[in-house]
């Protein structure tokens, strides 16, 4: 399985803009600039985007996991919050954190907690950064 995503880039680095796109539509030249990036700006970003990528694959990770335990999640809820810091000359995506609730009928804390940790290293987004991924889990009663 392959998936594609495109840019397009035009300027210089401060001034320019350029537009994401993919091919089912979800993306449609999505603005992208320095602004959204490095400031307040509004768009988006390739940092908000490893985020969103790494917060749905962990989600249904974590619920193959469960699955292959017996329990369902009612619900899985996760933020990640991808860190890009100036290191050297460039900058560097340096960690990734995962802040998950979920609402798991039968899970025991040990069951969740294992559950989680192995959806936090074995999630194939997880597995591409180069980056301290931490998480923070909550199991709701």
């Amino acid at each position: 399985m392959k998936r594609t995503a495109s840019a397009v880039w035009n300027g210089d680095l401060k001034s320019g803009h350029g537009n994401i796109s993919t091919p089912s539509g979800v993306l449609d030249h999505t603005q992208y600039s320095f602004a959204t990036r490095f400031e307040n700006g509004v768009g988006t970003n390739p940092e908000e985007l490893i985020a969103a990528a790494h917060a749905g694959c962990f989600s249904m990770a974590f619920s193959m996991i469960l699955g292959l335990h017996g329990l369902t999640a009612e619900s899985i809820a996760t933020t990640a919050t991808v860190s890009l810091e100036k290191v050297g000359d460039g900058f560097s995506i340096t960690a990734s954190h995962l802040d998950v609730t979920a609402k798991i009928p039968g899970a025991t804390q040990e069951a969740f907690e294992a559950a989680a940790n192995a959806a936090k290293a074995g999630c194939p987004v997880s597995k591409v950064l180069n980056a301290q991924i931490s998480m923070t889990a909550k199991l709701e009663g």
